[in-house]
Formats: C-alpha cells, structure tokens, sequence
C-alpha cells in the first residue's frame, strides 16, 4: 500500500482516515490538532508507522500518545497491529510550505505566525564566528572577581594583571569572558593586534609551521601581537615542545607590555606535567576562580536569557530551571530551549507545571551515576599514583592522603556501604572508611592544608577539583 500522510485523503481501503478519526476521539480534536497536524501516518500490512519532524517531538509524543495510538491502530487493523515512530526529515520542508491556516487552530497571533515564517536563507559561504558580549555575561558571587578583572583589562590592555588566569569547570564562563575581551578591545581600541584562539589552535599553527619550515613567520606573526587571548590551556599539559614555544612567546609579550589573558580547567598549580617555569609565569599576574553559578547568579542568567527567546515563560517555570540545573551554564540553556522549542510547537505559555513535564527527561539525563571505579580512576590520575598503590597497605603520606579522599568522595558520591567502599580500596573493614570520612570533615572544617606534589593547597579546593572532574566524567 502506498504510504499517505496523516490528514490526506482516505486511501481506497479507508484505513489511514479510519485510524485518524480514532486517534482524533481518543486524544481530543485539540491534542490532535496541536500535536498530529504535521505527522505523516503510513500503513503497511498490519503496522502503523508515524513520522514526525525531530527527535524532540518523537519522544514527546511517544511519551504523551504510545498508548492512544497504539489503541486506535488495534481498534481499526485488529489486535496484531503494531506501531512505530520514527523522524521524518521532510516533514519540516513541506511544513514551511503549507498555508498558515493551521496557526490559526492552535491558537497563535499574527505575529507568531509571520515569526514561524521561513527566515530568509543565509548568505552562501561559511559564516563568521560570532563572539560572546561582555553585556551579556551574567556576574554574581561565583565569578565577580573575574568579571571585574576582565573589566579592568578591557578598559586599559596591559596595564596590569599579566596574565589574567581564568579557571573554572565546563560551562561556568570562561570562554564567554574571553570572547567578551576580545569583542570589547576590537571595538574600543582598533589600533591594537588582538589574537583570540584555543591552545589546540596554536597548537596546530606551531606544528604546520614546524613542517613547512615556516617557524619565522610564525614567531612574527605571535609575538607582534598587542592582546593574546588563549583558551583552554590545558591542551599544552604533558606538551613540552609546544610549552616551550608558547613560553618563549609569552616572555615576548609581557617584556613588550602586551596582555595575555589565558584559560583552563584548572589552578596552574594542579598541572601535573607543565614545567616549573611555565608555571610560575602563569601564577605571576592574577588567577581567579569562577565557580559553578549559584542559585541567585543562576536565576539572573535564566531571567535574562528568556528575554531573548521567543517564548512565554512563567517566572516560576523560569525558577524551577534555576533551582534544578545546577552544575553550568550550558545546562540552564539548553533546559531553557527545550521550553523555547514546546513554546513553538503549542504557542501555550510555560508554567511551572508545563516545565516539570517539559523537562523531566532532560533533567533525568543531566544526573551523573559515579561509581567507585570513577572515584579511583580520577584521584589516581590527579595525585599521579597508580590504583594498586591506592589500594595497598602502604602508609606514606603519598598514598595515604589520596586513599583517604578517595573513600570520602566515594561515600559521598556512591552512597555504597562502608563495608562495600572499604572493600574495593584494599579490603579495608568498614570502621577505616567511617574514620577517614571524618577525618577529611574534620580537615574542611579547619580550612587544612595538604601537600599536592610539591604544592601545599587548600584541601576545599583539592576536592573541588575533584568533583569537577567526577562531574564531566
């Protein structure tokens, strides 16, 4: 049987019209209308298969309509009718096309409607990056010392803090804040080389120059700029050629009075393969933290996103983001436009029963299993020891440190027995984890300090970076 799509002609047998009109009486003419106008329908023997336009919109509707669908295809092919979903990458061309007559059944003005009109097609060729703006970037009590050093840097480029270090976990700002030096700098001060690039692009340049036996021009071409930006630094951990290079590019630089401005993951201190030199240039000009957002900082960015976006959002739909997406900035987004895009869909303001439904998907996707395995492998790779040590009897400060965090973030994380924890470091009865989980509370309470390599660092910020790293996995 030739496949029709859904609200076409009945066929000669009837089949598709008949299942329609079932869907239609068991889901309502509105839900029919709002969320099976675009659907194609097709028939085959005794399968039912419905198309829709993307992978969002299939899983709604096979949450939300599986089992009216599933019961109208039986109620009209017989008991042994199956169904099927799948994306149907045409629908959204031929959606473009229709009359917009269908707006007007779900409800949209005029205005949505010309809104949902095709936007006109982009220039031909591949388009500029766009870069972040230091008016949108969200300040509170997580990043307020980088943001205001950013401020001073943009308002005079050299004058002071060189480098400027900004460190923090994915989607906490960082690269938002470089690219909003560089946009403010190419704006007010236009008289000035400013380089704005990733540590793996300098990288990349470095090597292809070292092939083509261009290295002169490369060091022109970098160390005759007036504003360095880098992003993600870690690229260069374990690197030594390339430190070598960037180093001497950054003597360069700061001899001239340029500004550098850099980015990573991680205080340069917690790199474990960086030379001392390097290191100790990075730590001779300010280093700032940037926190995961908190819930004011986290509300604000939510508030001032949604004024951006095309959709109706209650402000208590916009708290629950806030409260419930907490690790980054990235998240908050991409929750706000998986409302943005129900909004499209439905055209029916968001309210915070919407957004729990909308979102419990997202939300459930956005929690991390950590498993003991995962706690090892981590403080291993940070503290630079291997598992069996972690998981000997040794007693050295070296191995006995980690341990003893290790069965802390593990109780923490896990929530495992302590008997299960303290078999898999060692065999260790369960009274030994108890005492190292207190003893590492202890610690944080009193603000202690403990020796990473040949670094004394606070143990708060130990597990930070920890649990960052736990976090993305």
């Amino acid at each position: 049987m030739q496949p029709k799509p859904l609200g076409s002609a009945p066929d000669s047998d009837g089949e598709q019209a008949a299942i329609r009109a079932e869907i239609e009486r068991l889901v309502g003419p509105k839900n029919f209308d709002n969320w099976f106008r675009t659907a194609v329908l097709r028939v085959d023997d005794d399968t039912l298969t419905v198309g829709v336009s993307s992978p969002f919109l299939l899983n709604w509707m096979q949450r939300q309509f599986r089992s009216d669908i599933c019961s109208a295809t039986q109620n009209t092919l017989g008991a042994s009718a199956r169904v099927s979903f799948e994306v149907d990458a045409t629908i959204a061309k031929r959606c473009e096309n229709s009359n917009t007559k269908t707006d007007r059944a779900a409800g949209r003005s005029d205005e949505s409607t010309r809104t949902a009109k095709k936007p006109a097609a982009p220039p031909s060729g591949r388009s500029r990056r766009r870069f972040a703006d230091l008016a949108d970037f969200i300040s509170g009590k997580c990043n307020e010392l980088a943001y205001t050093a950013t401020r001073q840097v943009c308002a005079a480029p050299g004058a002071k803090f060189n480098p400027l270090f900004l460190y923090g976990g994915v989607g906490t700002g960082k690269t938002h804040l470089l690219e909003g030096i560089y946009k403010h700098i190419r704006r007010q001060f236009p008289a000035l080389n400013t380089v704005y690039l990733t540590a793996e692009t300098f990288t990349n340049y470095f090597t292809g120059a070292l092939r083509e036996k261009t290295t002169p021009g490369f060091r022109r071409r970098f160390r005759s700029v007036d504003v360095l930006l880098v992003d993600d630094i870690d690229f260069f951990n374990a690197k030594r050629v390339i430190q070598e290079e960037f180093l001497h590019t950054f003597k360069q630089l700061d001899a001239n009075g340029c500004q550098i401005v850099l980015a990573a993951d991680r205080h340069p201190r917690l790199f474990d393969k960086l030379s001392d030199e390097m290191t100790t240039r990075l730590l001779s000009g300010l280093v700032c933290r940037i926190e995961s957002p908190d819930v004011d900082t986290r509300r604000n960015i939510v508030t001032h996103r949604a004024k951006s976006m095309d959709a109706k959002l209650s402000p208590e739909a916009l708290n629950f983001v806030a409260q419930r997406f907490k690790n980054n900035v990235r998240e908050l987004i991409g929750a706000l436009n998986c409302l943005e895009t129900y909004f499209s869909m439905t055209g029916r303001r968001i309210s915070l029963a919407a957004a729990r439904s909308i979102l419990a998907d997202l939300e459930r996707d956005c929690i991390r299993v950590v498993s003991m395995s995962d706690v090892e492998q981590t403080v291993c790779g940070f503290f630079g020891i291997a598992p069996d040590d972690l998981k000997s009897s040794r007693r050295h400060r070296w191995v006995s440190q980690p341990r003893m965090l290790a069965m802390y973030l593990a109780r923490k994380h896990t929530h495992a027995a302590y008997n299960e924890i303290g078999k898999h470091f060692g065999g260790r009865n369960h009274s030994t984890v108890m005492t190292a989980e207190k003893k590492v509370i202890g610690l944080l309470e009193q603000d202690k300090i403990i020796q990473v390599a040949s670094q004394d660092w606070p143990l708060g910020e130990v597990l930070e970076a920890l649990e960052q790293q736990l976090r993305a996995g």
